[in-house]
C-alpha cells in the first residue's frame, strides 16, 4: 500500500486520539474488528506493539493446526497495522500466529519507525527467514504457513524461491499479490535510493515465482488501485489457486487496503490453510479502504 497514505492515516489517528474500533461479536476468543483502520488505531494506542492474537512465543501448535502462521505485511505497514482483522481470526481458529515488522527505520522516531517494508526485497526476505527460524525453534514445528499482503507476498515468494524457504514453508496465501509487477509504484526516493524493488519482482517472475513444494493461494480484487492491473496477481500453476473476491459477490468492492481486512478474505484464507472441510464464505457489502 502507498507510503503516504499509511503515514498520513497514522498521523491522523494520533492527532484525533485513540477511538474504539467497531468490532464483530465473537462467540469465543478475541473480538474481530471491522476495517483496516482498526490496525492504525492499535498502533496509535500501543506503538510498536503486536496485533491481538500474535507473537505468543509460548504457543504450542495443535494437531489440528501443526503449522504456525507467519503474517508478512505490506509496504509502509507493520506487524500491527496490517493485521488487526486477520490476526484474531486466525488465533480464534486455534492457530499459533506470529507477525514481524521488516524493513523499517528503527533509528528514526515513531511514527516514521512504524513504516516497514522500506528496504530492498532481498534484505526483507532475509529478515523473514530469520523470523521463521525463530518461530520454528520456539514452537518445535517443522514448517510454517505464510500469509502476505501486497509487498509481503513478494517477500514471502522471494524467501521461498531463493532463500531456502521452500523447505520450511508448507503454504503461502498471498493477498493482493503483484507477480507481474504493477503500473503503480511508491514515490521516488521512498526508503532510499536502493528501494526500487521492481527488479527483484522481475527476478522472481522470471524464475517462475512458485517453489514446487509449496502450495499457493492468490486472493485478488478487481478494484485494486495499487496492483494495476489486478490480474498481475493471478498466476496459474498446478500448485496454485487463484481467487477474485468479486466472483460470486459483486457487492464486495474491496480495494487494495480493504481486501486484507475483509471477512470474505479471512474466510478464503482459512479455507486455503485448512482445506479439509467445507467452509462458508461470506458475501457482504465492502467499501474501498474503510471496508
Amino acid at each position: 500500500m502507498g507510503f503516504r497514505l499509511v503515514v498520513c492515516a497514522t498521523l491522523t489517528a494520533v492527532a484525533a486520539g485513540v477511538v474504539a474500533a467497531p468490532t464483530a461479536a465473537a462467540s469465543e476468543g478475541l473480538p474481530v474488528p471491522f476495517g483496516f483502520v482498526s490496525g492504525i488505531v492499535l498502533e496509535a494506542a500501543n506503538p510498536g506493539g503486536s496485533a491481538p492474537g500474535t507473537n505468543d512465543f509460548t504457543c504450542q501448535p495443535s494437531s489440528a493446526h501443526p503449522d504456525p502462521v507467519v503474517l508478512v505485511h505490506g509496504t509502509a505497514a507493520n506487524r500491527q497495522t496490517n493485521w488487526a482483522v486477520l490476526a484474531p481470526v486466525l488465533a480464534n481458529e486455534g492457530y499459533c500466529v506470529f507477525a514481524l515488522t521488516f524493513g523499517n527505520r528503527t533509528d528514526l522516531p515513531w511514527p516514521i519507525s512504524a513504516a516497514g517494508g522500506m528496504s530492498p526485497l532481498p534484505d526483507s526476505a532475509q529478515q523473514l527467514s530469520a523470523f521463521v527460524d525463530s518461530v520454528l525453534a520456539t514452537t518445535g514445528a517443522s514448517q510454517v504457513d505464510l500469509v502476505g499482503h501486497s509487498q509481503g507476498t513478494t517477500v514471502s515468494g522471494y524467501y521461498a524461491k531463493f532463500l531456502g524457504g521452500d523447505a520450511k514453508v508448507s503454504k503461502i496465501v498471498s493477498i493482493a499479490p503483484l507477480w507481474e509487477g504493477s503500473d503503480v509504484g511508491p514515490p521516488k526516493g521512498v526508503g532510499g535510493p536502493d528501494f526500487d524493488n521492481a527488479s527483484y519482482v522481475s527476478e522472481l517472475h522470471d524464475a517462475g515465482v512458485y517453489a514446487a513444494s509449496v502450495e499457493y493461494t492468490n486472493i485478488v480484487t478487481r478494484y485494486d488501485q495499487v496492483v494495476v492491473p489486478y490480474s498481475s496477481g493471478i498466476l496459474a500453476a498446478s500448485n496454485a489457486s487463484n481467487i477474485v473476491v468479486q466472483d460470486g459477490c459483486e457487492q464486495d468492492q474491496s480495494d487494495h487496503i480493504a481486501l486484507v481486512a475483509s471477512q470474505r478474505t479471512a474466510a478464503f484464507t482459512l479455507a486455503a490453510l485448512d482445506p479439509s472441510g467445507p467452509r462458508q464464505i461470506p458475501c457482504d457489502r465492502v467499501l474501498p479502504i474503510v471496508g
